[in-house]
This record gives C-alpha cells, sequence and structure tokens, in this order.
C-alpha cells in the first residue's frame, strides 16, 4: 500500500490553510457584537453627529461615509480574531499546526479585507439612493476601496499582535491608533483647508490616500497625484503585512 504524505511546506497547502482560517473568522467573528459596532454602528453615528447642521455637499458627505466605513470595518476585525483565541485557549492549537503564521496573519487580512469592502459598498448604494451624489470615475473608486481595506486591515492585524487575551485591551489600543489618523485623514475637513502641522502629519495615514481616491470616484478633486495614492497604499500595506508576521512571531509565545 502507498501512502501519500502532503507537503505541508507548499504554497497549495498553505494557500488553503489561509483560506480555512478565513472562513472559520468569518462563521466566528463577522457578526461578534464588537466587530458590529465598532465597524458599522461607531462610524455611523461619529460622522452623522459631525455633519449635522453643516452645510456639506453631497460629493463630501458620500464619499467620506464610505472612507470611515471601510476604515473601521477593514481594521476591525483583526484586532478581536487573535485575543479571543487567546481567551478561548486556541491560539495555542491553532500556531501548532502545519499552517505557517504567515499563512495565519494571511487569513486574517483576508478576513477584514473582505468585511470592509463588502460592508462599504452599503453607503456607497445609500449615497446614490438617497443623495445627488454620483459616480464620475469607476477606477479610482474602486482602488480606493480594495487597496485601502487591504492596508487598513493589515494594520488592523498588526495591532492585534501584543500578547492580550482580553479584546477590551487591545481595541483601547487599536482606537488610540485609528482616531487620531482618522482626524487628520480629509474625512470630515479637506487636507487643504488643515492647520499647517496636519498637512504635515496627512501623509502618515494609509486613510488620507484611500479617502483621497474614493473621493475623486465620486468627482472629487484630488489631493495627491493620482498614480501616487495607489502606490503608497501598496507600500503601505506590504509594511504594515512585514510588521504584522515580525511582531506576531516576536510575542507569540507570551500569548499562550
Amino acid at each position: 500500500m502507498t501512502v501519500y504524505v502532503e507537503n505541508t511546506n507548499s504554497w497549495q497547502f498553505q494557500t488553503h490553510g489561509a483560506l480555512v482560517i478565513l472562513k472559520k473568522n468569518i462563521l466566528l467573528y463577522y457578526l461578534k457584537p464588537p466587530v458590529l459596532i465598532f465597524g458599522i454602528l461607531f462610524p455611523v453615528f461619529f460622522f452623522l453627529a459631525f455633519k449635522m447642521g453643516r452645510p456639506i455637499a453631497a460629493e463630501n458627505i458620500v464619499p467620506g461615509m464610505v472612507a470611515m466605513a471601510l476604515w473601521f470595518t477593514a481594521s476591525s476585525v483583526g484586532p478581536l480574531v487573535t485575543p479571543w483565541e487567546r481567551r478561548a485557549k486556541t491560539y495555542e492549537r491553532l500556531i501548532a499546526t502545519p499552517v505557517s503564521l504567515q499563512a495565519i496573519i494571511t487569513g486574517d487580512i483576508l478576513s477584514g479585507l473582505l468585511f470592509g469592502v463588502g460592508l462599504s459598498i452599503i453607503p456607497v448604494i445609500l449615497g446614490l439612493l438617497l443623495t445627488d451624489a454620483a459616480i464620475s470615475s469607476f477606477l479610482p473608486l474602486v482602488s480606493g476601496i480594495i487597496l485601502g481595506a487591504v492596508s487598513f486591515s493589515s494594520l488592523g492585524v498588526l495591532l492585534a499582535a501584543p500578547p492580550a487575551s482580553s479584546p477590551s485591551n487591545i481595541m483601547l489600543l487599536s482606537n488610540l491608533v485609528r482616531l487620531p489618523l482618522l482626524f487628520v485623514s480629509g474625512i470630515f475637513l479637506p487636507i487643504s483647508e488643515m492647520p499647517v502641522w496636519a498637512r504635515w502629519v496627512s501623509p502618515l495615514s494609509p486613510l488620507s490616500y484611500a479617502g483621497d481616491l474614493i473621493g475623486v470616484g465620486f468627482g472629487r478633486q484630488a489631493y495627491f497625484p493620482l498614480w501616487l495614492s495607489p502606490l503608497v497604499l501598496m507600500v503601505l500595506s506590504a509594511a504594515l503585512m512585514w510588521g504584522s508576521y515580525k511582531f506576531h512571531r516576536r510575542w507569540r509565545s507570551k500569548g499562550l
């Protein structure tokens, strides 16, 4: 009898492992209350509270809602998955499998990516139906949503690296990072109208570039060159993925 042993180092096996982790995250974590609150309700009420009583044009309201929904949804899955795994004592079983750490991180990033892209479509549809906003260019809009989701999801996975078993601790750290970046990203106030110090800080946020591309998709004038935003988002995504792997590998034994 011939016994076939699958090569666990093959890219096919690791890709399958990443997809299995993606499926597990979808089934277990997408409908968790913290994900729904921080990923959906929080940005909606936050933006409406800021807009209330201010004469903001539809071409600024809708891109802002889309960018904020993408920012919070794509980055909300990663900071919650790993702490829940640690608290449930399944994290050590996960890293003991033949699936590599890179595949585990890839599965988590894909989870945030799909969650962010899927839910960001809702404010796009509502904006087209309920306001005078119209899509003037699909390519910047789609590239802003997809590249932004990759970058934001990678940031969320990086923020989950500290060895904490309580999701609330990681969410506190996550909001300490996400909220300041939100305010300097041109969502509430165009970057050109910000104070000088904020215009200097704004290029450090991936949301600045994604929001700029989404705004161009709805007919708003670009702040950054159109070729620059996709390039920066890809570079930031690669850097955040590399940082996620490095810090998760360094701290994974402390989280057991």
